[in-house]
């Protein structure tokens, strides 16, 4: 297959009711859905109907703030196992946190779960960097983040040695930093060996661990030419570490806003925006940014020196990677502070609010640039949103020739490996391509 008979993966992140903060004034919806298995499958369902190669669930294994966005209210593969048993194609990805959970417990829940549900499952592996998490484990506060890199990197090493266990019947003996331990698993091999293994982040230390570790990568991407950057580092790391670079998948998070014509996706963004909790998007920048920023002009640009500030890695408590792309994106989009909330309707992630068309153009653009291998989908409603796109945009996507019309593998390891590019990809030039994008994108916004 060359690679431009290749398709793009799309995944679905499920955030509660939807991306929007507001989704769930939005549909007839009643808060408790989210803690019933039918909420989850019918997500699931749709998803499968669309073609969609898998569901993403984060996790935060501590109590937020319901009022402001609800979601997170049931353990991750809880919910993943409600949409396997709803489906019989669709990828299952979850996050655990390495930073408080132990390897044998884990790897055994989630090789236990991957060959019940067939071979579908994917672990999210994430360091835990959210301050209201380390009490509930009677901890003080989080470890530094080198610290919690180098365990994610041994758990993650220890992980795939106890699955690879359960096809070798052979015993581990590891010592390392932070785990000592001997033994084997009693689970069975799953149809694809093992969980796949998945990571989120941009960051140095987050690239490193990706390059290192993951099979898919989940990253925070606004503009296009940083996205290309970012792509090529990933995988010439994985090459460093001596692994094939096309067995590792970038999958930016992307969100969208659809409406029958530009302007009517305009409207349902603002009447969302509305309907959102007071100073939301102010706040969710100011925390991005390190800085309080509600006593700015909002009429004046974000001043070059809380942009130029440098942030402090060791106590900066959210994404370092989500701190860069938001400044890089700033910089390029700095009218005002108004304008800069107006449009900061990702919350860090890319977002298009348009036509089914543009989304549909959108990622063809940055496919073909050689900058993805996929995406992320956060649709602004759950399930309206996603039946939206499953219904107008997929069969846009089907046409071009980039996304496929039926599943053709079994497994999600076996997804991943027959989709995405060949690298080093062969972009349909770049350049040309990242200007039709951001003009597009500033288009839609």
């Amino acid at each position: 297959m060359t690679d431009q008979q290749r398709k793009m993966l799309l995944n679905v992140n499920l955030q509660g009711f939807g991306q929007r903060p507001a989704a769930w004034r939005t549909q007839d919806v009643a808060g408790t859905e989210l803690t019933t298995a039918e909420f989850w499958a019918q997500l699931g369902r749709i998803a499968e109907r669309g073609k969609l190669d898998a569901v993403f669930l984060a996790d935060s294994p501590a109590l937020g703030n319901p009022n402001l966005r609800p979601l997170g209210q049931v353990e991750p593969f809880v919910a993943l196992q409600a949409i396997g048993e709803a489906t019989e194609h669709l990828g299952l990805i979850g996050s655990a946190s390495t930073t408080y959970n132990d390897p044998y417990d884990l790897a055994e829940r989630l090789l236990s779960l991957d060959v019940i549900t067939g071979g579908r499952l994917a672990w999210n592996a994430v360091t835990t960097y959210a301050e209201n998490v380390s009490a509930n484990f009677g901890i003080d506060q989080n470890p530094d983040r080198p610290t919690r890199y180098r365990r994610a990197k041994e758990f993650a090493t220890v992980m795939r040695r106890l699955w690879e266990t359960a096809a070798t019947g052979e015993r581990i003996r590891h010592r390392g930093e932070f785990f000592d331990l001997e033994g084997r698993l009693n689970v069975p091999p799953s149809p694809q060996g093992h969980p796949v293994i998945f990571q989120a982040g941009g960051s140095p230390a987050g690239r490193d661990l990706a390059s290192a570790t993951a099979e898919g990568v989940f990253t925070v991407e606004l503009l296009l030419e940083p996205a290309i950057k970012n792509y090529r580092a990933v995988k010439e790391g994985a090459a460093a570490y001596g692994r094939n670079p096309d067995d590792i998948k970038i999958t930016p998070g992307l969100s969208f806003v659809l409406g029958g014509t530009e302007e009517e996706a305009r409207r349902r963004y603002d009447e969302m925006e509305t309907l959102a909790p007071d100073n939301y998007t102010l706040n969710t920048l100011s925390d991005y940014l390190g800085e309080e920023i509600k006593e700015l002009d909002p009429h004046q640009p974000i001043p070059t020196e809380i942009l130029d500030r440098e942030i402090d890695e060791t106590t900066y408590h959210r994404s370092v990677s989500y701190h860069q792309g938001i400044v890089r994106w700033i910089r390029k989009n700095n009218t005002s502070l108004r304008d800069t909330l107006r449009n900061f309707g990702g919350y860090g992630a890319r977002i298009i609010v348009g036509t089914p068309e543009q989304v549909a153009d959108s990622l063809e653009e940055w496919f073909l640039a050689g900058a993805v291998d996929g995406f992320n989908l956060m649709a602004d409603e759950f399930p309206r949103g996603l039946e939206t796109f499953v219904e107008q945009v997929v069969p846009l996507l089907q046409a071009k020739g980039i996304f496929k019309t039926e599943y053709t593998e079994t497994t999600l390891r076996g997804v991943l490996r027959s989709q995405g590019h060949r690298y080093p990809v062969s972009a349909a030039s770049p350049t040309t391509t990242a200007e039709h994008v951001l003009s597009t994108a500033q288009r839609s916004n």
